[in-house]
């Protein structure tokens, strides 16, 4: 650990697949924060090795917002690439997590997947939270708004997880 935020995003979205679920760029977003969240909380380690920003809708990965936007509200249809630097040629990232960090990955896209956008966004907006607190400072609101990984640690360290409550 960290992992690319694509390998992640994959991982995502092949299980919600397994399942029948189609996922928005913006619930992507969202269960992707979650599952760092939780690592966080749970393996004491980051998943994504870079930071959340505060946007309008809660957190986001940027490059993994642009790797997905054309689907717009779209149900995504494909994986997130990369270029592979020997060959110059695009590719799926690939992603192979240890046991106890597919596990806990398995648990929380299975609760996160089941709730609408509009919930996941709400969630993330939680008052006090760390969306809510970078976003809502005396400040202009600039692009680039970084969440720390200290501030969900605060935060979420206090509240039990809700895909241990299944």
């Amino acid at each position: 650990m960290p992992y690319d935020g694509r390998a992640v995003a994959n991982f995502v979205l092949d299980k919600c697949a397994e399942r029948g679920v189609e996922v928005s760029n913006l619930s992507l977003q969202k269960i992707v924060y979650f599952c760092h969240v939780w690592s966080l909380i749970e393996l004491k380690s980051p998943l994504v090795g870079q930071r959340f920003e505060a946007w309008e809708y809660g957190p986001v990965l940027p490059y993994l917002y642009r790797e997905f936007k054309s689907f717009d509200r779209s149900p995504i249809r494909g994986r997130a690439t990369r270029i592979d630097p020997l060959t110059g040629r695009s590719e799926v990232v690939q992603y192979n997590f240890d046991g106890a960090t597919a596990d806990m990955l398995t648990k929380i896209v299975a609760f996160y997947s089941r709730l609408r956008p509009g919930d996941l966004v709400e969630l993330t907006h939680a008052a006090g939270g760390p969306w809510y607190t970078v976003w809502n400072h005396p400040g202009a609101i600039n692009p680039g708004m970084k969440i720390e990984d200290e501030q969900i640690v605060s935060f979420y360290s206090k509240r039990v997880p809700p895909f241990m409550l299944q």
